[in-house]
């Protein structure tokens, strides 16, 4: 369960983390009434669980309470990579000296805990561990004995952050095995002209098996794609492609994501609607992928077994049905193998719906697929 960045830092204060001061809008006003109260510079921040805020504009400084309602008004409602943003973090703006990249994680390959601290931070940090491997100290952690004040200083030391950044890495991995959490990030992490230790941003993931313990954070659902399929039960990953996919199993959504890269396209989701789908699940399944305005056609991979072929077919027409002209502007390629794939080819056809468009093979399917994505 990954939270927003205003639970984060909520998460955060409880343990002694040093945050900007601020709080969380839904309307204009509420923006422009924080921004009163916190009398300093301000900046505007959506709330969206993904990246490239920044990039998208849901990032916006403002000078005062008026700006600030200005600047709220034109990020409130925003779509950032499929999240709406329908709430903003209003914060004291922060000018950092130095910035900083902090992690703690469960590293699932080595059955353990990871600490990933640089010197270098406010930037991806795929891109820095793909360009300069060295910045990242990367250090595995005992879950006996965890990480106290000499890890602390000793991470700090080698990543190159001041001596005073030691107490909130060692607080950092508290939130983590406190909060149940799998992952707690922090970029940027900065150090002010005033030599304080800041966290400007952060991301956590709870454990899902642990939400019980966690009722207050997962009753706030953000009503992006993402969330709406966990309401429908189904298992759905944004992406940042233009190909909506959807499989059932794991094993083949993996490689149909494969496929479709392989014929020169990028998927826009990873969509498994499970081994035992119904037609209504292979419904809702459509639904989710074409409400994503980046999808420009949609791939339906499905070998039949214990999922029939015959009901995904009457999902897909049941969907299209629904969604009526929104069901129309973008091609739905369907390849059917397997257990009644025969009767599920024929109620397609008989359907005749101008979207959809039959192809026998996964290779076949996933290049028409990638074709119509890009208008050819």
């Amino acid at each position: 369960m990954d939270l927003y960045e205003y639970q984060a830092k909520e998460l955060f204060r409880r343990h002694g983390i040093p945050v900007p001061r601020g709080a969380v809008a839904e309307t204009p006003a509420e923006a422009r009434a924080i921004a009163a109260g916190l009398n300093a510079p301000i900046v505007i921040k959506a709330q969206v669980k993904t990246g490239g805020r920044g990039k998208a504009g849901g990032i916006r400084p403002a000078a005062g309470p008026g700006t600030a309602e200005r600047e709220a008004a034109r990020v409130l409602g925003m779509d950032i990579k499929g999240h709406r943003a329908r709430r903003v973090l209003v914060e004291a703006a922060t000018v950092p000296f130095e910035e900083y990249y902090a992690a703690f994680l469960v590293d699932r390959a080595e059955g353990g805990f990871l600490a990933m601290v640089s010197g270098q931070g406010g930037v991806e940090i795929e891109e820095l561990a793909a360009s300069d491997p060295g910045a990242i100290v990367r250090l595995p952690v005992d879950p006996v004995t965890g990480v106290d004040a000499g890890v602390a200083r000793r991470l700090a030391a080698d990543a190159g952050l001041p001596e005073q950044a030691a107490e909130v890495l060692e607080r950092l991995w508290r939130v983590l095995v406190a909060e149940d959490a799998l992952l707690v990030e922090v970029n940027p992490l900065v150090c002010t002209t005033d030599q304080r230790v800041v966290a400007l941003d952060g991301k956590v993931t709870l454990d899902d098996n642990a939400a019980f313990r966690h009722r207050r954070e997962a009753e706030e659902p953000e009503g992006g794609l993402e969330d709406l399929a966990r309401a429908k039960g189904l298992n759905y990953v944004k992406l940042d492609g233009s190909v909506g996919v959807i499989g059932n199993g794991a094993g083949l959504v993996m490689s149909t994501l494969d496929v479709v890269a392989g014929a020169g396209a990028a998927p826009a989701n990873f969509l498994d609607i499970g081994g035992g789908a119904s037609a209504r699940v292979m419904a809702d399944g459509l639904e989710i992928v074409l409400s994503d305005p980046d999808v420009r056609s949609v791939l339906v991979n499905v070998f039949g077994g214990i999922t029939a072929c015959d009901a995904v077919a009457d999902g897909i027409v049941t969907a299209l049905e629904l969604l009526g002209e929104r069901g129309r502007g973008r091609p739905v390629v369907v390849r059917l193998d397997g257990n009644n794939a025969e009767l599920g080819r024929r109620i397609l056809d008989e359907a005749r719906h101008p979207a959809v468009r039959q192809v026998s093979t996964m290779d076949g399917a996933a290049a028409t697929a990638a074709r119509l994505a890009a208008g050819a």
